[in-house]
């Protein structure tokens, strides 16, 4: 008997051939539903909780918007005890380094996140002890926002935004130094373009100029850095901070880290291990919001920082302007659009946030210098560097290259005084004032110009500023 004696017929292979594809077409979805339902249990897991009272929250909190949208407050520990230990000298209790508050649209077609200056000079709520955290509690008082956190923890920095904004918040979510390092090196890095080499060993950071890819320990780093960037202000941290944030979400939401299974899946385990929130806010209700949220793009995630100015009770402090900061937190409140209300300037061709400026001051002119830049950045500038020229200027001047000529009626809208000057050879957009022996100041601002309102979009490039 030969081999082809035992063959089964064609029809017959081609029969058992089918059942294997049935067999295999009725499995693989069950492994898959499979995978995932372990997967989902695992980030499920990973996620801490705090229970957030409603007695802690107050008995008179803002009412919800009439709609679906979702107020998120987000905050960054500055906790140094543990793995944390090495940032920075150890401080008795845990502070908040950065405070921000998502607002998602309804249809979760656009967001806007506010980041509030932790040097704000503010009216603190009363917030009750918790001896079981060792947490005192809060008398109501006039102090910086962000000692909340320390004597009360995240419940009374949630009563805190609410009282002050009077925007109801519907969950909170608190991110520590080692889970944002984890979340950085679960998407391979986060580009951004630093204008001056950094050497800064307070934050662990050392930087070439240029524009590189930051993973671990020198994201976090950056974020964190000062006294060695800019002008060495909270609010040129804050920029950064949002600038990062927005390269952060360009690269989760582009199609190398969504279309990735392993890439999204260590992000979303980083992500999750790096978190704690209100019970509330599960990882269902984190999947149901980012499903709703697949069509939203990253032009429409925009940054915001409240409009402010540095303080004249407290130097170094800084206070809330108003009622630019009240209608913008009416509008956020009532879920209402910032990009397209009336508080837009259409005035400022290219927006402020888009400038980056290099301050140079003569001998003797430091203090002016500085002062120069924080009114620029109450106004919405970057302040890439301060340095003393070699020589005296007697004149201010706005030095610019070819690359930097759009953003040059800008800034000199802003000035009482004030030349622009062409440097043909250049090639750098940012521009370069100069403090000189006659200079008179900005101009006033205009009760219609709130460009700090609509803020910036996830699409902005930090080399492109």
């Amino acid at each position: 008997m030969n081999s082809a004696d035992t063959e089964p017929p064609p029809r017959s292979r081609w029969r058992r051939r089918l059942r294997w594809l049935i067999v295999l077409g009725l499995a693989l979805p069950l492994v898959a539903v499979g995978v995932v339902a372990t997967a989902y249990a695992k980030l499920s897991r990973n996620v801490r909780h705090i229970e957030v009272a409603p007695q802690d929250l107050g008995e008179t909190r803002p009412p919800k918007a009439p709609t679906k949208a979702m107020n998120v407050l987000i905050v960054g520990s500055d906790q140094r005890d543990g793995k944390n230990a090495k940032y920075g000298r150890r401080i008795a209790g845990e502070r908040t380094d950065t405070i921000m508050l998502a607002h998602v649209s309804p249809n979760r077609d656009n967001a806007l996140i506010i980041s509030f200056p932790r040097d704000s000079l503010v009216r603190l709520p009363a917030c009750r002890a918790d001896p079981s955290k060792n947490l005192t509690g809060q008398a109501p008082h006039t102090g910086m926002i962000n000692e909340s956190f320390n004597f009360g923890g995240i419940a009374c920095t949630w009563k805190t935004i609410e009282t002050l904004t009077g925007i109801h918040i519907d969950h909170f979510v608190k991110v520590d130094f080692i889970g944002f390092k984890g979340m950085v090196n679960a998407i391979g890095g986060v580009e951004i373009c630093v204008p001056q080499p950094i050497d800064d060993k307070k934050a662990l950071l050392h930087l070439p100029a240029g524009r590189q890819t930051l993973k671990g320990e020198q994201a976090l780093g950056y974020v964190r850095a000062r006294y060695s960037l800019g002008d060495g202000s909270d609010i040129g941290r804050i920029q950064r901070q949002q600038m990062f944030v927005a390269s952060m979400i360009k690269k989760v939401m582009s199609g190398e880290t969504l279309t990735s299974p392993t890439k999204l899946y260590d992000f979303l385990d980083a992500a999750t291990k790096s978190v704690t929130t209100d019970p509330d806010l599960t990882p269902g209700v984190m999947k149901d919001l980012a499903d709703s949220a697949q069509g939203l793009s990253a032009g429409e995630i925009r940054f915001i920082t409240v409009p402010w100015r540095y303080s004249v009770k407290q130097p170094g402090r800084v206070e809330w302007v108003q009622p630019q900061a009240r209608t913008l937190f009416q509008l956020v409140a009532q879920d209402k659009s910032t990009k397209n209300s009336k508080l837009r300037s259409g005035q400022i061709k290219t927006a402020r946030s888009r400038v980056q400026i290099e301050i140079r001051h003569s001998a003797g002119k430091a203090s002016l210098a500085t002062q120069v830049a924080a009114a620029l950045e109450q106004r919405g500038y970057h302040i890439s560097k301060i340095r003393p020229g070699s020589d005296p200027y007697p004149k201010t001047t706005i030095l610019y290259s070819p690359n930097g000529e759009s953003r040059v009626p800008t800034l000199a809208r802003d000035l009482k005084k004030g030349k622009p000057q062409l440097v043909s050879r250049g090639t750098t957009s940012r521009l370069i004032l100069t403090i000189g022996d006659d200079w008179q100041g900005l101009k006033p601002m205009r009760v219609s110009d709130s460009e700090e309102l609509t803020g910036f979009d996830a699409t902005q490039d930090s080399c492109a500023a």
